[in-house]
């Protein structure tokens, strides 16, 4: 796999000397550059969007589709099981957030091969402010993946039958900030690899935990208090909970500790990959 010249050093341009307007407009100037250079890259891949939703399809039409048509023959003892939802209902959330979840990894991916063309060492000797640079960049990776959020939204709002406007703005706007874990925990761990094969390997071993214990396909308050534990330091989970309600009116947890969850999870995924960044640098 390889990466044209022209895209590894897009950007470039913008993290270089600073400009006039003192410390915190070249902050911003990197900031911007790192943020656009990430959309350039999504938008000269139009690939990557249809990579991105197999996954998730495959969940809904299969898993989704399935278990729904299974769980109505029990009528409304199931509805009862899903807090008053049928099961595609249910699901649907879990699918927008999977989506973006999976699709925000990217970023760590990206990192990987910004080191293997050489680009990461033309950014560490630049006088760009690091946080700037990383934020700027999971900013960008963190947007262009809630595109891939979007069109995943409509497919499973068309799926269930879902017409609310509002509600699926609404709980875009929660998969957001799943979104922006994710690309911090994909980039905390690229930062400490080498290896394409071995960044995949190691994702797949922590997102599908991550999946099941996110509340997306089953209730978490039946599960066992040692899983119910980890699935209480999931992101995912506040991620998953909070769409649902802001999308049926429904929470396993209230609103509150869902947004509270998901800032204080998020925020040190992201604190951890600043300092991590911060002490990397290449012979």
């Amino acid at each position: 796999m390889t990466e044209p010249v022209s895209e590894a050093r897009a950007g470039v341009e913008g993290l270089g000397r600073p400009r006039r307007g003192g410390a915190p407009s070249f902050w911003l100037q990197a900031f911007a550059a790192m943020a656009y250079r990430q959309l350039a890259r999504f938008r000269a891949a139009p690939s990557r969007i249809v990579n991105s939703l197999v996954f998730p399809l495959i969940w809904l039409l299969f898993f989704g589709l399935g278990w729904s048509a299974a769980f109505n023959v029990m009528g409304p003892m199931a509805r009862q099981l899903f807090k008053g939802l049928d099961y595609l209902e249910f699901l649907a959330p879990g699918i927008i957030v999977m989506t973006v979840f999976t699709s925000g990894f990217g970023s760590g991916l990206g990192v990987i091969w910004d080191r293997e063309f050489g680009y990461l060492k033309e950014i560490l000797v630049s006088p760009a402010p690091r946080s700037a640079v990383l934020l700027g960049r999971m900013t960008g990776d963190t947007l262009a993946t809630m595109l891939q959020g979007a069109v995943m939204a409509l497919l499973v709002s068309v799926a269930a039958g879902y017409t609310s406007v509002q509600g699926v703005l609404a709980g875009l706007l929660a998969a957001f900030i799943a979104a922006y874990a994710s690309a911090s925990i994909g980039t905390l761990i690229a930062l400490s690899m080498r290896s394409p094969e071995g960044f995949h390997t190691v994702i797949s071993l922590i997102m599908m935990p991550m999946l099941f214990l996110s509340g997306a396909f089953y209730p978490i308050d039946p599960l066992p208090g040692w899983l119910k534990a980890l699935a209480y330091v999931n992101p995912l989970t506040y991620a998953v909970d909070l769409t649902r309600g802001l999308m049926y009116g429904v929470y396993s947890l209230s609103p509150g500790l869902d947004i509270l969850g998901l800032l204080a999870v998020t925020g040190a995924f992201t604190a951890l990959a600043l300092a991590k960044f911060g002490r990397t640098y290449m012979a």
